[in-house]
């Protein structure tokens, strides 16, 4: 079942995204939903952030496991000339939708990326370029401390001397143990903004 929500990216009401979630979607493999095909309320946080980066101009814009791309949809309507939307096959046709009914095409790339993988798609290598992306979005994907190796891997394949990574994500104590895990590989993290 689809389900499409409008949501608030700017401080105006007119500053709106058409978001469609499936309710339905499920992995092929274990059978349970796949949790990136709906709204995270983390997803929610970092879009308002995102939205009050008036300084911020980033010429390209990658979001790690979009889901439905909330975060990185954001960043074309105000801070990214190109935004490249990634996460696994299942999930790229509703990513697709959701930049289609925004009216995004031109600025939005949807890309499958599957982390750790030791090779990119080549229109994806062609987006990234030779010096990486300047920013890197990702909304709550930290959660499994078993998957912080291949993440691990991934950004560093992305990412180039000056890049980004803004990350949200609800606080649990895999979160820490993420965190922590990719300190372990060279990554420093700072705390933006909290919500209680």
């Amino acid at each position: 079942m689809v389900r499409v929500r409008e949501i608030q990216v700017g401080p105006t009401h007119e500053e709106t995204l058409l978001i469609h979630e499936l309710d339905d979607l499920c992995d092929s493999f274990t059978g349970r939903a796949m949790t990136g095909s709906w709204i995270w309320d983390s997803a929610l946080l970092l879009s308002h952030f995102i939205s009050t980066q008036f300084h911020l101009r980033a010429k390209t814009v990658l979001e790690l496991g979009a889901g439905t791309g909330l975060p990185g949809l954001t960043a074309s309507r105000h801070v990214a000339d190109r935004v490249i939307l990634t996460d696994v096959g299942a999930l790229l046709p509703g990513l697709r939708t959701n930049v289609e009914v925004n009216g995004m095409c031109g600025r939005v790339e949807v890309c499958e990326l599957v982390w750790g993988s030791d090779e990119f798609p080549s229109r994806l290598t062609e987006l990234i370029g030779e010096s990486g992306v300047d920013l890197v979005l990702m909304s709550d994907v930290l959660y499994d401390p078993s998957l912080m190796e291949a993440m691990a891997k991934t950004l560093k394949m992305v990412c180039g001397r000056k890049t980004k990574i803004w990350a949200a994500t609800e606080v649990r104590d895999s979160a820490m143990e993420c965190l922590s895990e990719l300190a372990s590989h060279g990554f420093e993290s700072t705390e933006l903004a909290s919500r209680p």
